[in-house]
């Protein structure tokens, strides 16, 4: 075992994981004055924002839709730097178009008269009902993501202080319950509540305070990262760099070492041993209390406690590119919902029975409509994602044996409703499956992401941003608070700097690599 100890030169922090959490947690802790070691076991960071290459296309292999712009912009501001100038992003419009069996089409965009306009074309009765959903929206928003989203909700206090507000705004009703409440179409009733599946909740249980992701998709927009989210997290990187920070790839951290109730560094897989006053964790809380903290006694965050906790959904996604395709298929842009025959019965199968349904929904990405260099010249780049039930509880679906064969019925669905003859253009594939999550993300369960967000598993009855269970240790990413999402993924590191005291020790970067900026 080789020992690097811990010297008496600069306060110095190890974070474990370059996921966006991560990321944006080693670049804040630069500008706090840290000297930054950043591990991750994959040879490209990202995390689950990370890509693949295969025969010319660039697959982006998870978030895809980049909303609330200004936390990155805050973010690099907080660094001293200018995010416009790093990172090319473009507002998509519309920003998607959902679709049901029957041939129905809804249109979401920003202009807000041209969605009253849609609202209309569908049912005119529900316009009155849309506007009320749009307005509880803006409320929830600013409470909960302007709000508690942006604090600390680390104490008991933190959460009593905010129950009447949450008693006030209804957070007991469920999305899909406030949704139904307005608007009485339903398909309207699904297009309204759909998003906390882009956090992994599901919409009939999941806490009517999601329903702010609608006012942050109206307010601040869908917007595209050119070179997709890899180029940002790229970015992020050099930012950490230029700070005088180390990005470490292809580097496993095994254990995190704890000296009287203090975390004081890390144990590679090789062997390494690390010190450092202060580690932060973005691997999934799970993977952090129950396997980098497994020789240490826990009070709260025990083996027992998460084996109860409810893990978000699974998902199956199938990266494809099709050659001499772009001008195929105007009809279908940047980003496409597919819905399947039913929509409470599949989320109940995915959520509930954990069952693998035969019918499914599907959300398209194409990005070679908006970025050509996500595919050779003429072609198309693709990415098809079909939620389905995590791998929890011992009857958990065989993705050996299930791969393909669901690929298939994927490929039947997108043939006959989205993009018919795809198959005859097919010049490269790939997949991830609830298995490859659990393996490639150390995903417990195969979750795509983290806890799922419902009422006692959100704010304070998340894994707390400052370790309850031991001191110098601190968690960012999904599973903790805020949330999962790309904007709640980059606040968590917001809300890191206010747990996190100034480097006592301040690391001075030399001249050299302040000259880079």
């Amino acid at each position: 075992m080789t020992d690097r100890p811990k010297s008496s030169g600069p306060s110095s922090a190890i974070v474990i994981g370059a996921g966006l959490g991560g990321l944006s947690a080693a670049m804040r802790l630069g500008a706090k004055g840290y000297q930054v070691t950043l591990l991750d076991r994959l040879d490209r960071v990202g995390g689950r924002g990370s890509s693949v290459t295969q025969n010319g296309h660039r697959f982006d292999l998870g978030p895809t839709i980049v909303t609330v712009p200004q936390v990155f912009e805050q973010l690099w501001r907080d660094c001293g730097r200018d995010f416009r100038k790093d990172v090319d992003l473009r507002p998509v419009d519309p920003y998607y178009e959902i679709r049901w069996r029957d041939g129905s089409v809804f249109t979401v965009r920003q202009d807000e008269q041209a969605m009253i306009d849609e609202v209309h074309r569908l049912s005119p009765r529900d316009v009155p009902g849309y506007k009320k959903f749009f307005k509880d929206s803006e409320t929830r928003y600013q409470f909960g993501f302007e709000g508690l989203g942006r604090r600390p909700m680390n104490k008991l206090m933190d959460l009593i202080r905010e129950l009447p507000g949450f008693v006030k705004l209804r957070a007991d009703r469920s999305v899909y319950g406030h949704a139904a409440a307005r608007v009485r179409d339903p398909r309207l009733r699904m297009a309204l509540s759909f998003h906390p599946l882009f956090i992994g909740g599901d919409p009939t249980h999941v806490t009517s305070m999601y329903i702010l992701v609608s006012h942050l998709e109206k307010e601040f927009g869908v917007h595209y990262a050119m070179g997709g989210v890899q180029a940002m997290a790229d970015a992020m990187v050099r930012v950490i760099e230029d700070q005088g920070g180390t990005v470490r790839r292809g580097v496993e951290v095994d254990e995190i070492t704890v000296t009287a109730g203090r975390a004081d560094g890390v144990i590679t897989a090789d062997g390494e041993r690390l010190a450092a006053d202060i580690v932060v964790s973005n691997a999934d809380p799970g993977t952090t209390y129950d396997h980098l903290l497994r020789n240490q006694t826990k009070r709260r965050w025990t083996k027992a406690r998460l084996s109860r906790s409810r893990w978000s959904m699974g998902l199956f996604v199938w990266y494809f590119g099709t050659k001499g395709t772009a001008g195929k298929w105007a009809d279908v842009g940047h980003h496409t919902i597919l819905n399947g025959p039913r929509y409470k019965g599949l989320l109940n199968d995915i959520f509930m029975k954990r069952h693998l349904a035969h019918d499914m929904s599907i959300y398209l990405h194409r990005p070679s409509v908006t970025d050509p260099s996500v595919a050779p010249k003429g072609d198309d780049t693709f990415y098809a994602l079909s939620p389905v039930p995590n791998l929890h509880g011992a009857d958990s679906v065989d993705w050996d044996e299930m791969r393909e064969t669901y690929r298939r019925n994927l490929a039947g669905v997108l043939n006959d409703h989205l993009i018919p003859g795809f198959e005859d253009h097919l010049s490269a594939s790939h997949i991830l499956t609830p298995t490859d999550f659990q393996t490639r993300y150390l995903s417990p369960h195969g979750a795509g992401f983290s806890l799922e967000p419902r009422i006692f598993q959100s704010a304070w009855f998340r894994p707390h941003n400052i370790s309850e269970e031991f001191g110098n240790l601190f968690l960012v990413g999904a599973g903790t608070h805020p949330g999962a999402g790309i904007p709640s993924v980059v606040t968590s590191s917001e809300v890191l700097t206010q747990l996190v005291p100034d480097a006592p020790r301040p690391y001075v970067v030399a001249p050299t690599k302040v000259a880079a900026e």
